[in-house]
């Protein structure tokens, strides 16, 4: 005997093309032209805190930095698709996100200097701290997703791998346990098409990344993912199915950057490939569309440009005029402070030890 006993298939999402124009069937009812211009401030904010941070890291200002430039779409669409007690777990280039979700940049400032300080998110934020180690971030959110409907709460959890991030075995640990206990957690593929210098055609023989969580028995879905809109309305729908159990979504965007600025992408890539990507910019797009609808001119931009430089000038300032507190480094380590880091600190506070005397 022989039969069929799985079948499935991948959708693929666009909703607003490289010319702005709107696929009016898929649109969300519930997103107006303010909210789109609004995404369009944000996603030009984290562009221009991207160019800022590469400067400072060239002068010397900044330590080790991942560009996110091409990848606006897929942080701020999803950020905005966010409910206010939804919680996300990022990896290393999900600057936007932060920015989205309304956390102080001179926060992001200081982690790009070497600060601990900089892994202090603010509660309100409902954020985990910056996490490098690839996909490792991601039993984290399966355990916090756990978490939240353990406590019988409505709260989804939104993570952010990229597409190496698909190869590690916590990516696959991590949905399957989602996917048994059936967990609002929603795994948004980051697909930029390079892992480092590792093209994604070398990293996987599967067709498309979603199509991964059918292993696990989880929805899956693949979306342009430099179209702001149809990133928003991918994961608005997962979060509203959240309920019921967890969502991959592949967001399938590129990286027009460095992997990180210890990197030379013109090592492993031709400068024809990247240049086919320029025309499916995700701020150009949301451009011509507000152009097209008489609510952006270049005054506008010109005004928007000046105050994202103020706004991250004064960040900037903030975090250089920073003066590390050494006691921080025995006040964080666990939940709470046990008796030998207390001893320690007291020894060292006694003693003068970090003032030199």
């Amino acid at each position: 005997m022989q039969k069929k006993v799985f079948d499935g298939s991948i959708n693929y999402i666009q909703i607003m093309d490289e010319e702005g124009n709107i696929d009016q069937l898929l649109f969300p009812k519930n997103l107006s032209d303010d909210t789109i211009t609004e995404m369009y401030k944000k996603m030009s904010l984290a562009r221009a805190l991207d160019a800022k941070m590469l400067s400072l890291q060239r002068q010397g200002r900044a330590v080790t930095y991942a560009p996110l430039v091409g990848e606006e779409a897929t942080q701020i669409g999803s950020a905005m698709a966010m409910r206010k007690d939804d919680i996300f777990v990022p990896s290393f280039r999900q600057h936007g996100v932060y920015l989205a979700r309304g956390m102080d940049p001179s926060i992001l400032f200081l982690y790009w200097r070497g600060y601990e300080e900089g892994n202090a998110i603010p509660r309100q934020v409902n954020g985990t701290p910056v996490i490098v180690p690839v996909a490792t971030q991601m039993p984290h959110a399966s355990g916090v997703a756990f978490a939240q409907k353990y406590k019988g709460k409505d709260v989804a959890v939104v993570s952010y791998l990229g597409d190496g991030g698909t190869s590690e075995g916590d990516f696959y640990e991590a949905i399957n346990f989602a996917g048994v206990f059936k967990l609002p957690l929603i795994s948004i593929i980051e697909n930029n098409q390079w892992a480092i210098s590792v093209p994604r055609k070398s990293q996987t023989a599967s067709e498309t990344l979603a199509q991964k969580a059918f292993a696990a028995g989880v929805n899956g879905i693949q979306v342009d993912g430099n179209d702001v809109v149809a990133v928003y309305k991918a994961v608005q729908d997962a979060i509203a199915a959240s309920k019921t159990g967890p969502t991959v979504i592949e967001c399938v965007t590129y990286r027009m950057s460095l992997h990180t600025t210890a990197d030379d992408p013109t090592k492993y890539r031709s400068d024809e490939e990247v240049n086919a990507w320029k025309p499916k910019d995700p701020l150009m797009r949301v451009r011509k569309y507000l152009d097209k609808k008489g609510l952006w001119d270049d005054k506008k931009e010109e005004a928007l440009a000046a105050e994202h430089q103020r706004f991250i000038d004064n960040a900037v300032e903030k975090a250089e005029a920073f003066k590390p507190d050494p006691k921080t480094m025995f006040e964080h380590v666990y939940s709470f402070m046990p008796d030998v880091l207390k001893e320690e600190l007291e020894e060292s506070e006694s003693s003068n030890f970090w003032k030199g005397d």
